[in-house]
């Protein structure tokens, strides 16, 4: 067996046909690690290109943004501002298990390409449609990107009123991530219903609905009660560290293993108790532990989780991340290599990984009309209005 034959063979979803026509984040995950699983991944885009192409770095006329998202998958870029280009979709579209898009809940009515309709022309298609507020409701149409929705869901107050700061965007996605990953989950379980049932489906996700259900601090605010203070960062000898546990619960914990006091009758107000406590607390962790090798001694017979606050760029070193390969390596399209994130899925039998850089736009028109159409060289010329082919020249 080959190397490519035995990576099919480990691969779960070897075989799996993704149409993928989303832009920017949560589709564009979710369509990579599909890639990542081993499906046949075809990013369809517009002639214009997918607005990510410009952020960050670029080689080759590839951005680092938009590789991180597409890398590993095939590109054919159509012009479906004319009649024959969502012919052509509709004809991709009869050879596909799985569609992603993450236009606003109409565009894809609009353009008749929604589900009732592609549904009739292959109804085993597996369709996941992400969008911000979700279909059917008086928000549908609004525009959303992952900062609105932080900011409607309660995340951007919830992080102010902890810094104590005016507030400001989250430092991650969360709200397109966590979309993206809820998609994934719900096209593998109607991809493992679909051997029994025979028939597809049309999944709605709205990434207002993925952000408050993995909101873990929902409760608090379903049952009208303020959210403990989590997690905090300390200053110690050791420079900022992250301890896991809201202060009172390490308080018990300097208690109980190096006898702190804070110097209190019981009988003192609460918030005498708190600011002496937080006091003893620093003083514990600056002075008594003189040195960083001092304060990781102290947490670790504590058994209080703790984390450097490190800059983003010092990540690439940490040591699970070395160790584990989460970053890799994949072609730069220029004849080199670039740095990218790796598939975090690791299983003891089966694989999966990144696959090969990202494509140029339109760079696999004629091979995945070919391969999934059965077209020949004269089938391809005919549809060459619609479609669109933007690959640089080897340097």
């Amino acid at each position: 067996m080959t190397s490519s034959n035995a990576d099919a063979a480990t691969s779960p979803l070897t075989g799996v046909r993704v149409l993928d026509m989303s832009r920017v984040l949560a589709g564009p995950f979710a369509g990579r690690m599909l890639c990542d699983l081993g499906a046949d991944v075809v990013k369809l885009e517009p002639p214009e290109g997918d607005v990510t192409r410009l952020w960050g770095r670029k080689i080759a006329g590839i951005s680092g943004y938009f590789t991180q998202q597409n890398a590993g998958k095939r590109n054919v870029s159509v012009d479906l501002s004319q009649p024959r280009g969502k012919e052509l979709v509709k004809a991709l579209v009869a050879q596909a298990d799985v569609l992603i898009e993450n236009f606003r809940p109409d565009v894809m009515g609009r353009l008749g390409l929604d589900y009732a309709t592609l549904a009739a022309v292959n109804p085993r298609l597996i369709m996941l449609s992400i969008s911000g507020f979700g279909a059917g409701n008086v928000d549908s149409r609004r525009a959303a990107y992952a900062p609105i929705v932080h900011a409607e869901t309660g995340l951007v107050q919830r992080q102010a009123e902890l810094s104590s700061a005016f507030p400001a965007e989250m430092a991650c996605s969360i709200a397109d991530t966590n979309a993206a990953l809820h998609g994934l989950v719900a096209l593998l379980a109607a991809l493992y219903a679909r051997h029994s049932t025979g028939v597809g489906e049309h999944i709605d996700l709205a990434m207002v609905d993925a952000t408050m259900v993995t909101n873990d601090g929902m409760s608090h605010a379903m049952d009208g009660l303020s959210r403990p203070l989590p997690n905090e960062v300390h200053d110690t000898a050791g420079g900022p560290l992250m301890l896991a546990g809201e202060f009172r619960f390490i308080w018990k914990r300097l208690q109980e293993v190096f006898g702190l006091q804070d110097g209190l009758s019981p009988d003192a107000e609460l918030a005498q108790k708190i600011e002496a406590r937080r006091a003893a607390a620093h003083q514990f962790f600056t002075e008594t532990c003189r040195d960083r090798e001092a304060v990781i001694a102290a947490l670790d017979k504590m058994n209080i989780a703790w984390g450097d606050v490190r800059p983003t760029p010092d990540a690439l070193q940490l040591p699970s991340v070395v160790e584990r390969g989460v970053i890799t390596l994949v072609d730069d399209r220029a004849g080199g290599t670039r740095p990218t994130t790796q598939s975090p899925y690791h299983f003891t039998h089966l694989q999966a990984h990144v696959r090969g850089g990202a494509p140029h736009l339109g760079e696999h028109n004629q091979e995945v009309l070919q391969e999934w159409l059965a077209y020949g060289p004269g089938d391809i010329d005919a549809w060459q209005d619609v479609l669109v082919q933007r690959v640089p020249e080897a340097p």
